[in-house]
C-alpha cells in the first residue's frame, strides 16, 4: 500500500505559525499533525504501508528530513515530490504521478480522524466521509440503492446527503486515477483556474469505477487556531495515560488538570496547568494558570493567566490575562 500526502499549501489561516513551520508539521501532544494522520491511517489497514509520498512546496531541507524520518519510523520508503504552482487538488496528487500505481491512499494533510472500521481493500475505491449537521458547507456524496456512490455534490444548497468528504481516498488501481487527472490537465478542464480531484472522481464513476464510502467517527480539522485547539482537546482525550506526561518533566508546587500533554524536559513551577494543554519540549512555566492551549518548544511563560491560546517556539511572555496566537521567536 502506498500513501500520497499533498501538503504544499501555505496554511494562511494558521499564520503566524505557518510563517516558520508548514501546518502539517505543527506538533500536537508531541507529534506533528501529519505524523498523527499517518499513524491513524495505518491502524485501519490490513497491510503494510510500503511507501509514503509527500507533495510539498518550497520547504527547507530540515522539513524534508523530518518527513523522511516519519516514513522511516514506519519502515516505509519516503518519496518527496514538489508542487511549484497551486493548481488545485488534482494537480497536487498528479505531482506524485510516479507513485500513482497499484493500491494507493491519498490523504490531504490538514485533517485528523478517529474511526473503528477496517478499510475495505476489495472495493475499486473508498471515499472516507463523516456525517455532518451542516452539509451545505462541504462536498458530500450521494449513494445509490446498492450503496455505491452515485453523485459528488459540492456545498449543496438543498439537502441531498449529510456524508461529507473528509479528504482521504483509497484507490485499488491508482493508474486509473492517474489517467483521469492527466485527461483534466491535457484538456485544461479547470474550475476557478484549478484542477479539481472531484472532477477526476466523477469521470472514474462515469466509467463504472465503483466507489464505496466508509464513515469515520470523528473528523478533526486543523485549519485555524480555534479549530486546532478543539482538535488538540480531542487528541488529548484519546491519548493513553502513559503518553501524557514525559518522565523527564520537572513539575513542582503545581497542579496538572488532566488531560494534558507535558513533553521532554518541561519545567513547571507554582502553576496550574489544564485541562487541555499541550506543552512541547524544553518549555518553562512558572507562576501561571494555563488552560485550553497549545504551546510549542523552548518557550518561557511567567506570571500569566492564559487560555484558548497557541504559542510558537522560543516565545517569552509574562504578565496579564490573554487569549493569544503568537508565532516563533516572539517576546512580550
Amino acid at each position: 500500500m502506498k500513501l500520497i500526502i499533498p501538503m504544499a499549501g501555505m496554511g494562511k489561516r494558521m499564520r503566524p505559525h505557518t510563517l516558520t513551520t508548514p501546518k502539517p508539521l505543527i506538533p500536537i501532544a508531541g507529534k506533528s499533525i501529519v505524523q498523527r494522520l499517518i499513524e491513524e491511517i495505518n491502524t485501519v489497514l490490513n497491510q503494510k504501508i510500503t511507501e509514503i509520498s509527500f507533495v510539498i512546496g518550497d520547504f527547507p531541507e530540515e522539513v524534508v528530513d523530518k518527513l523522511k524520518n516519519i516514513s522511516k519510523e514506519l519502515n516505509a520508503i519516503p518519496k518527496i515530490y514538489y508542487q511549484d504552482d497551486p493548481l488545485g487538488t488534482a494537480h497536487a496528487v498528479y505531482c506524485a504521478k510516479p507513485s500513482l500505481n497499484g493500491e494507493v491512499i491519498v490523504a490531504f494533510a490538514d485533517t485528523l480522524f478517529k474511526t473503528d472500521f477496517q478499510l475495505d481493500e476489495k472495493a475499486d475505491g473508498i471515499i472516507w466521509t463523516k456525517e455532518v449537521p451542516n452539509p451545505n458547507q462541504y462536498g458530500v456524496i450521494k449513494l445509490d440503492k446498492d450503496n455505491y456512490i452515485s453523485d459528488f455534490i459540492e456545498k449543496p444548497k438543498e439537502f441531498v446527503s449529510n456524508k461529507a468528504i473528509i479528504g482521504i481516498y483509497y484507490f485499488r488501481n491508482a493508474e486509473k486515477l492517474n489517467d483521469e487527472i492527466k485527461y483534466l490537465i491535457d484538456n485544461k478542464v479547470l474550475v476557478n483556474n484549478e484542477y479539481q480531484l472531484t472532477d477526476a472522481l466523477e469521470n472514474l464513476k462515469n466509467k463504472d469505477f465503483k466507489f464505496r464510502t466508509q464513515t469515520v467517527t470523528e473528523w478533526l480539522d486543523c485549519g485555524s487556531k480555534n479549530i486546532t485547539l478543539k482538535t488538540t482537546q480531542r487528541v488529548l482525550f484519546h491519548l493513553p495515560e502513559k503518553e501524557l506526561i514525559d518522565s523527564t518533566a520537572d513539575i513542582s508546587g503545581s497542579i496538572v488538570k488532566k488531560p494534558c500533554f507535558i513533553g521532554k524536559n518541561v519545567k513547571i513551577t507554582n502553576s496550574i496547568i489544564g485541562p487541555y494543554v499541550s506543552i512541547e519540549q524544553n518549555t518553562e512555566i512558572n507562576n501561571s494558570i494555563i488552560s485550553n492551549s497549545l504551546i510549542q518548544s523552548n518557550t518561557i511563560i511567567s506570571n500569566k493567566l492564559l487560555t484558548n491560546s497557541m504559542l510558537g517556539n522560543y516565545v517569552k511572555i509574562s504578565g496579564n490575562i490573554d487569549d493569544l496566537n503568537i508565532g516563533d521567536y516572539t517576546e512580550i
